[in-house]
């Protein structure tokens, strides 16, 4: 499929995230600039606070996004997963360059101009308006312009923990191997940067020109002040309409990854078959479907008992898949009040692929063959297999690997690493569906280091007692859906292109639930 078949097929659902990415941006600026205006005049009033403040606002702008996301949370009123956390992260992101600006824009008001306004019997108040604003207004909005392009570079991010916007196109794209998303995700973010910029930059170069014209400056601030009420007002009705729903909706979540969205899709659409409003949170990044689950923002998410065992409960790694299903099913019962859900049917554990070409050179079967090649070697692991128990430490040692070069990067990235020869080795997922597309070639785990990963659901269990058709819902998914089955699903999304909706209505009808 071409660029532009893509685009008109899904030009709607690109409009929508356009629409959310800007919003996202929009309102982190706009309270950013009623938060970091006021800062920075404040601290051009009281200069032992300055040094403290922009150094706080230094160490927000170091923070990783993702870090940032994973700190907000567990954190009541202001975390969760959603627009609200990716708000607060984007004005924490953009008060530096509004805070500095305003506090550099006003000290840099010749001091002649403010001793003459003094001299003329102006307070200090009407000199800071009719004076020092107007002044510094040009270097105020170039701070406001940097803010507004971080934002939009930043908010590509917030689709990790279900904000919406362009991220959702560049990490459907990394993870599905599909260049259309990258560039429609990519370009339409790229596209909304600039002209943020050409547009801010039209203001700021008008304010600096009618820098001296105070009365046509205390105007703009006023018409400002009044379009911020309106739109806050908007944003109000926006959220208000939105809302939080009735008492039964559902929150669903999912990890960033195919298989992972898939099953929570086939939850949420059985759900709703039953007439039970659900609100879908897909594609959350690392450990924070977790995270959200405790803290109760999420109701439910698809996990695989392994992850749980050794991951989030921190035991050393087992091959028994009933202890390690009975021990989490209890720890997460006692520690988080989650109930675990039966087992799906497969299990997905960690593939170490090789390419099948070199795998056919090398005669390659099982992960011992491939250790003498290893010293030659580059290996490319997800960022969380690196340093997670039962990841690459407690593998090496097994195995007595030692790679030329371990690279980090993201698991999606990894597949496409390993096909263009950028990477020799990788661990990926077993139910993979570009394993078959790309020609790789998993190696068998002859040593039986990895501990079982069966496919389950993960429920708060007051969540179950609220809502009965849940319980109904995972019952009816134990023991349904096999390996080669997940495979073939992963593979319609990720090979084929297909919607994952329609791969999940197909899927549903074929069982009859």
């Amino acid at each position: 499929m071409s660029f532009w078949q893509f685009l008109q097929l899904n030009w709607a659902e690109l409009l929508l995230l356009v629409r959310q990415h800007i919003v996202l941006v929009f309102i982190a600026i706009l309270v950013a600039v009623i938060i970091g205006v006021p800062t920075g005049i404040a601290l051009t009033r009281y200069r032992s606070l300055r040094g403290p403040v922009l150094g706080l606002a230094n160490v927000m702008q170091t923070i990783p996004s993702l870090a940032l996301f994973g700190f907000l949370i567990p954190l009541p009123f202001i975390g969760g997963i959603g627009s609200r956390t990716a708000l607060v992260a984007l004005v924490l992101y953009s008060l530096l360059p509004i805070i500095r600006n305003t506090v550099t824009g006003i000290l840099g008001v010749e001091p002649s101009v403010r001793e003459a306004a003094i001299a003329m019997g102006m307070t200090d108040g009407q000199v800071l308006r009719q004076v020092e604003l107007p002044l510094a207004m040009g270097v105020i909005v170039t701070g406001i312009r940097v803010a507004t392009v971080i934002s939009v570079g930043v908010t590509t991010i917030a689709a990790a923990v279900g904000a919406g916007g362009l991220g959702v196109y560049i990490f459907r794209g990394l993870r599905q191997y599909d260049n259309n998303l990258l560039l429609a995700g990519a370009l339409s973010a790229a596209l909304l940067a600039l002209a943020a910029d050409f547009l801010l930059g039209l203001i700021e170069r008008r304010f600096s020109f009618e820098a001296k014209r105070s009365s046509a400056t205390a105007r703009k601030l006023t018409l400002t002040a009044a379009v911020v009420l309106v739109l806050l007002g908007g944003f109000a009705l926006w959220r208000s309409s939105s809302g939080s729903g009735a008492s039964d909706r559902v929150v669903i979540g999912s990890k960033d990854f195919t298989e992972s969205a898939l099953l929570a899709e086939i939850v949420a659409q059985m759900l709703e078959a039953r007439g039970v409003a659900v609100e879908r949170q897909f594609e959350l990044g690392g450990n924070l479907p977790h995270e959200a689950l405790v803290s109760g923002t999420l109701d439910v998410y698809p996990e695989y008992t392994g992850t749980s065992f050794t991951d989030i409960l921190h035991h050393a790694p087992i091959n028994d898949p009933r202890a390690v299903y009975d021990q989490v099913k209890r720890e997460y019962a006692n520690n988080f009040k989650v109930d675990v859900s039966a087992p799906i049917g497969f299990e997905n554990t960690f593939a170490i692929l090789v390419r099948g070409d070199e795998a056919r050179r090398l005669n390659l079967k099982t992960i011992s063959n491939a250790a003498p090649h290893a010293p030659r070697w580059r290996a490319g692991f997800g960022l969380d297999f690196v340093s997670r128990d039962d990841g690459y430490p407690g593998l090496s040692k097994a195995y007595g690997l030692q790679f030329a070069e371990v690279r980090e990067m993201d698991l999606s990235l990894t597949y496409i690493a390993l096909s263009s020869r950028q990477v020799d080795l990788i661990a990926g997922n077993s139910t993979e569906g570009r394993i078959a597309k790309l020609d790789l070639v998993q190696l068998v785990d002859d040593r039986h280091y990895f501990p079982p990963y069966e496919a389950v659901y993960l429920v708060r269990q007051d969540s179950l007692t609220r809502v009965p058709a849940l319980r109904e819902v995972l019952s009816n998914l134990a023991n349904r859906i096999s390996t080669d089955e997940m495979r073939r699903l992963n593979y319609e999304i990720d090979g084929n292109k297909r919607d994952p909706k329609e791969v999940v209505k197909e899927w549903i009808g074929s069982k009859r639930l």
